[in-house]
């Protein structure tokens, strides 16, 4: 199912029964957040490369930049929107598209379902279905509406699984800031104290604050967003290992090669050669 704006480019989607569900390297569209529900028995997800648990009614959040598959995505159900659909103007930091739920850690956040919670899931899930059916002039509205109750939902859910409940919210949205500068300036900026100088902060009261909210380090955050965007390039181009190392920064070879190895164990060239 499926709602566009011709007008604005806003898309939704609702996503199910599909057995070929993902979103591969190769794919150039980078528009669509993913929040996805397993509604079936315990599988994998692969995002980027990396094999993740995904239990029977759990949900995970997926970026626009993110590549996936599932080990069974027919019983995946994704909701899957655009910037224009939702983020026309940004609402509150926490349940926007570039909200805690998306950019909130580097980890993958997977969220487990209790019974209830997952009650309250399916429900939503029918009322979307049902709404998907309307074709008057207050669908699109209705839709918008019941996508931020998703997300608002999720994010509380995911603020408990992550014992975020009592971190201050102006902490929270410092590891937030951070993730989404790295998404965007990780090709130019390859030093924390270029992000700490943006945010006006040191890179020692980053490195504390993502200490609190129990999340991987500001350095081990930008170095492994460096290396994922090298390994896509090794497997889906031809491009030379200079050309990539240019591309993603690094003036000369040598430091690219020793960040990678440090990263991955292997050089480029190993690691290419290995998939």
């Amino acid at each position: 199912m499926i709602l566009q704006n011709s007008n604005t480019g806003g898309v939704l989607k609702l996503v199910s029964n599909d057995t070929q569900f993902g979103k591969n390297f190769s794919t150039s569209d980078d528009a669509f957040l993913t929040i996805a529900l397993n509604n079936g028995a315990p599988q994998t997800v692969n995002i980027d490369g990396t094999i993740y648990d995904f239990p029977s009614h759990a949900l995970i959040a997926l970026m626009a930049s993110q590549h996936y598959s599932f080990s069974n995505p027919k019983e995946v159900v994704a909701w899957q929107f655009n910037r224009e659909f939702y983020c026309i103007i940004d609402h509150d930091v926490e349940v926007s598209c570039a909200g805690l739920l998306f950019y909130g850690s580097a980890d993958q956040p997977t969220i487990q379902l209790d019974s209830l919670e997952s009650n309250k899931i399916q429900l939503l899930y029918q009322v979307f279905i049902d709404e998907f059916a309307e074709k008057d002039n207050y669908q699109e509205g209705m839709l918008r509406m019941l996508l931020k109750r998703l997300i608002i939902k999720t994010t509380r859910l995911y603020k408990k699984h992550a014992h975020l409940m009592r971190v201050p919210a102006e902490e929270l949205n410092t590891v937030r800031q951070y993730n989404l500068l790295v998404e965007k300036h990780f090709k130019q900026w390859h030093q924390v104290q270029d992000y700490a100088n943006e945010m006006h902060k040191s890179p020692k009261t980053l490195s504390n604050l993502f200490a609190q909210c129990n999340t991987k380090s500001p350095l081990k955050i930008l170095h492994e967003r460096i290396i994922l965007e090298a390994k896509r390039m090794l497997i889906y181009t031809d491009s030379t290992i200079k050309e990539i190392a240019y591309e993603i920064g690094f003036e000369e070879v040598p430091p690219f090669n020793r960040l990678f190895k440090k990263i991955t164990n292997q050089t480029p060239s190993q690691f290419r050669n290995s998939v």
